[in-house]
């Protein structure tokens, strides 16, 4: 994916939907008491399941944010666990 494409796609807040089942746009104003927000781009939003949004907006908000001045990003889908055995 080209580096203009990243920038120009929509990306909104998967922790923080909207009744009618649209999201709010990504960020946070200053000094807002809204909790940090996971952005996604709207494609991948509509993509993930209700579970995937909870566990990666779970994982966000567990991790302190601001360290440094900068936020703390986490991966949106979790690994799985492989099992040790080659079988």
């Amino acid at each position: 994916m080209s580096l203009r494409k990243w920038v120009g796609e929509k990306w909104v807040d998967i922790g923080a939907p909207k009744k009618n089942g649209k999201y709010q746009p990504c960020g946070r104003s200053k000094g807002s008491k809204r909790k940090y927000p996971k952005c996604v781009p709207i494609a991948k939003a509509k993509r993930m399941t209700s579970a995937q949004k909870t566990s990666a907006v779970k994982r966000k908000r567990s991790v302190k944010q601001g360290v440094g001045g900068k936020p703390t990003n986490v991966a949106t889908f979790k690994r799985k666990k492989r099992n040790g055995k080659n079988s």
